[in-house]
């Protein structure tokens, strides 16, 4: 069985303070020549901890990609979270799952890591029990940026509030938003500005409706695209949309998958008094994203 060194933690959105966690993870495995591995859960605990809903900044396929691509992990160990999960002794875990399934030799966590029954396992606890065992365990000290500690509950008000830019300082990279591309009104082919449409992930957080500038990834190639979030209310639309015109693209996308690196929040959603006006601003706002990443 191969031997790993496990970052522990939910990592949504990968951001800065996850990025010490991680990077940490991949030196120790050069190091031991082990797996660099991050551990993760397809359901986010406090949705069985607190009873309600957690939207999420990234989807569990994201989460691998980020881990991968920015830090060099090179598995995401992905556990399923349910009752029986979360009543498990933090020591069986520790010694079943982590020592047994994964064979980990070293671990690593961030200073305020909980985890099994009733949050009973801490950082503190996990270091001693692996020192007792003769395993590696770091736990990572706070990262703090702009005057306060990087977190998702953090970075996710900030994207609440249409704070793209300060997000993107905190998670380190710009925001990732992926989906298919599906059909939809074709209004914006009228106008000059064919944009494609994403579906939504149902349990991810979108940011603040609005017009963002961004780039869009198709099949290996990188854009510039403005990006509309929101529920197009200058012709009559009633549900949020996510929809980027991809600036000097020219094909089909129907069907395939579209990656979106969100960077800057341009202007709130409004209505205009008709298409033309909305076609104005449309490449108002294709100007500033171009001379954005000039």
């Amino acid at each position: 069985m191969k031997k790993r060194v496990i970052a522990l933690g939910f990592f949504d959105g990968v951001h800065l303070g996850h990025g010490a966690l991680l990077q940490r993870t991949r030196e120790l495995a050069a190091q031991y020549g082990a797996q660099a591995s991050a551990l993760t859960f397809d359901v986010h605990p406090d949705e069985l901890v607190k009873q309600e809903p957690m939207l999420l900044l990234n989807t569990l396929r994201e989460r691998e990609r980020l881990v991968s691509s920015l830090y060099g992990i090179q598995e995401l160990l992905v556990l399923h979270f349910d009752r029986q999960r979360m009543q498990q002794p933090w020591q069986d875990f520790v010694e079943q799952t982590l020592l047994g399934d994964y064979a980990a030799i070293h671990l690593v966590c961030g200073y305020d890591f909980r985890f099994g029954a009733r949050g009973e396992g801490t950082a503190q606890k996990l270091k001693a029990y692996c020192t007792e065992r003769g395993i590696g365990c770091d736990c990572i000290p706070q990262v703090s940026l702009e005057g306060a500690v990087v977190s998702s509950t953090r970075i996710r008000n900030l994207l609440q509030e249409g704070q793209m830019e300060a997000a993107v300082r905190l998670l380190g990279h710009p925001h990732l938003l992926t989906g298919t591309v599906v059909a939809g009104r074709r209004i914006g082919r009228t106008i000059g500005v064919p944009t494609a449409n994403l579906l939504p992930d149902r349990d991810r957080l979108l940011p603040k409706k609005g017009v963002y500038a961004a780039k869009a990834r198709v099949e290996g190639q990188s854009y510039p695209a403005v990006l509309n979030i929101g529920t197009r209310p200058t012709v009559g639309g009633s549900h949020i949309t996510i929809e980027p015109w991809i600036l000097d693209f020219e094909g089909d996308l129907y069907g395939k998958e579209l990656s979106l690196e969100l960077y800057a929040y341009l202007r709130e959603e409004r209505s205009f008094p008709n298409l033309e006006a909305l076609q104005a601003e449309i490449r108002r706002n294709a100007q500033q994203t171009r001379q954005l990443f000039e």
